[in-house]
């Protein structure tokens, strides 16, 4: 399986939408006008409702799926715990936007019986600004 870091999977395409950066910003407790109202938002420098940054797991889950669920890694789901996440913030991503994700295997490792599965995500607007990159830390108990 360690021959799997470096396979990359096709990316995702995910079409931000006004309603969707509204209902995820309430489940979240955000409160502030940019990520509710679109004139808010313009008067704050962007085109349109902002997503806040975490939105990133939304538009990244089409593209981590196949990661994750890949038959060639044998990830066993039913012993796999979220291990961590890390982002790295760049182009703020509004309503309209067009989000591509790919997703890399970066490593795969045991330690202490359990085998770790470590994925780097990079996801870009429909001008090919770079919006977040992730590195996605699974583990699988028992090895």
């Amino acid at each position: 399986m360690e021959a799997a870091a470096g396979k990359t999977y096709p990316p995702f395409e995910y079409e931000v939408g006004r309603e969707k950066i509204r209902e995820y910003s309430n489940a979240v407790g955000e409160t502030d006008s940019v990520h509710h109202d679109p004139e808010a938002a313009r008067e704050a420098g962007f085109r349109n409702v902002v997503a806040p940054p975490m939105f990133c797991v939304v538009y990244s889950a089409g593209a981590m799926a196949p990661a994750i669920l890949d038959p060639d890694l044998a990830i066993n789901l039913m012993l796999m715990v979220h291990g961590g996440q890390e982002f790295e913030w760049g182009e703020p991503v509004v309503a309209g936007d067009t989000i591509t994700t790919g997703v890399t295997v970066k490593d795969i490792y045991e330690k202490n019986g359990m085998k770790f599965y470590v994925f780097e995500s990079e996801s870009k607007n429909q001008n090919g600004d770079t919006t977040v990159k992730g590195t996605w830390t699974n583990i699988v108990r028992g090895g």
